[in-house]
């Protein structure tokens, strides 16, 4: 459970964002360690192990509030990795063009995240004994990557010197524009969902599932410290680009001479090759959810058809495919830069990624009453006014996330804003569409 926790929650592509906060990024990862992460894995893990035949936010929300904010949950969790595919393709695009074609121009990039969103595509529709060991090495990858960005950072300081201050005062958090990539953060410990159903395999779940938790927490926290740390030892923080800042520490690090290079080289191949897996793995996931909202009547029957020979959720894939194509192409008509590309997707994806968590920390609280006489093979211990305050809080987390999203402190930009906002309200508008079209054919009770 803890090992498939780190394997599933530790990401990489965000990583160059967080470290542009500064230093100060050290204390935000603690906090939002303490303050959500662990209380929402305990969540979580609460209702994973007392629902393990439903597990995951769509299940818990139908059965609290029923098929029309269940089938809302459901085109919000398929749509947003659709929109989130854009910006980590772009990044793909941008890491490569720094590693081997620095003067790549934007469609350049744009076309080769075409090409990388229909691979995935692809992937999605082979059968899955095919593509679900792709994810596997990806998470090896991703360790690899994330300590010998720290050890190598820690080197590169004892024989050139530190590159930003490591003080308390530069701990200390501060208001303004660099709270923008502050959402970053909570966004990269998001994840626990996945493992929902692992607490009804556990010999003794009261026991078990908050120390794997705990560890799991404090695992995937001190990869994420230790490789922000490692970037932040060898660059400035306001040289920390969203997209060169990975390659620029790894030249940073190890570019000098042959060797140097070739370590580069590999390194930039393995996080190039984790973008991919990520957008696999919840790929994989979303298009299977998307099928069985709609099996079970709350979306539209096209996305429940399934591949004629391999029974996947193909539709669910191409219809993906088909957003994130739209999204790249008309985003990219508005963007400068691949770097303002990359973060305007990002940013749009990610508010409409956070939405369905508010509701998992409400049906958590409803079916905690609902369901009271129901057995629980693991409990957030402490009773109800416990539950209330990590539920508020993780609440209270998610909210600010998806405020900063949308408005930077000091550096506030109307058309960002409107890019952002804009694009979150008529996703939700056409989700609000074609859920009620669903509902109005009729949804099965059950499943």
């Amino acid at each position: 459970m803890t090992l498939f926790t780190v394997c599933a929650i530790l990401v990489i592509d965000q990583l160059a964002a967080s470290a542009s906060i500064g230093v100060q990024s050290i204390f935000w990862w603690l906090l939002t360690l303490v303050l959500f992460f662990i209380p929402y894995g305990l969540i979580t893990a609460e209702l994973g192990s007392t629902y393990p035949q439903e597990g995951g936010i769509y299940a818990w929300v139908r059965r609290a509030f029923g098929p029309l904010w269940a089938g809302r949950t459901a085109w919000l969790w398929w749509v947003n990795v659709a929109l989130w595919m854009p910006s980590v393709y772009i990044l793909f695009a941008g890491v490569l063009a720094e590693l081997i074609a620095p003067d790549m121009g934007l469609w350049t990039q744009i076309a080769l995240t075409l090409g990388l969103t229909w691979l995935t595509v692809a992937v999605n529709i082979v059968a899955l004994d095919v593509s679900k060991w792709i994810p596997n090495l990806g998470a090896a990858f991703k360790a690899i990557i994330m300590l010998a960005i720290g050890a190598g950072g820690v080197a590169y300081a004892m024989r050139h010197g530190v590159a930003n201050s490591f003080s308390l005062e530069s701990l200390r958090p501060q208001w303004g524009a660099s709270l923008a990539f502050l959402p970053v953060i909570l966004y990269n410990f998001l994840g626990f969902e996945l493992m929902s159903g692992a607490g009804e395999e556990m010999k003794d779940p009261a026991r078990d599932v908050p120390w794997a938790i705990t560890r799991a927490g404090v695992i995937i926290a001190f990869f994420y410290v230790f490789a922000t740390v490692g970037i932040l030892l060898a660059l400035p923080a306001d040289e920390v680009g969203l997209i060169e800042g990975l390659t620029d520490t790894f030249r940073r690090l190890f570019g000098a001479g042959p060797a140097g290079e070739v370590v580069v080289g590999v390194l930039g191949a393995m996080a190039l090759y984790t973008f991919v897996a990520n957008m696999v793995t919840w790929t994989l996931g979303a298009n299977r959810s998307a099928a069985e909202a709609a099996r079970r009547g709350d979306l539209p029957a096209i996305f429940g058809r399934l591949h004629p020979k391999h029974q996947t959720p193909a539709n669910a894939a191409v219809l993906g495919g088909l957003i994130a194509t739209g999204v790249l192409l008309l985003y990219g008509l508005l963007a400068a830069n691949a770097e303002d590309l990359f973060w305007t997707t990002f940013a749009f994806s990610s508010v409409v990624f956070l939405l369905p968590y508010i509701l998992l920390f409400l049906a958590f609280l409803r079916l905690r009453r609902i369901d009271a006489d129901l057995v629980r093979p693991y409990r957030v211990p402490g009773g109800e006014g416990v539950a209330w305050t990590l539920s508020l809080l993780c609440m209270a987390f998610v909210l600010q996330a998806i405020v900063f999203f949308i408005y930077t402190p000091g550096a506030f930009d109307p058309a960002y804003a409107v890019a952002v906002g804009g694009g979150v309200i008529v996703t939700l508008i056409v989700g609000e569409v074609l859920v009620r079209t669903a509902l109005g054919r009729g949804s099965r009770p059950d499943a």
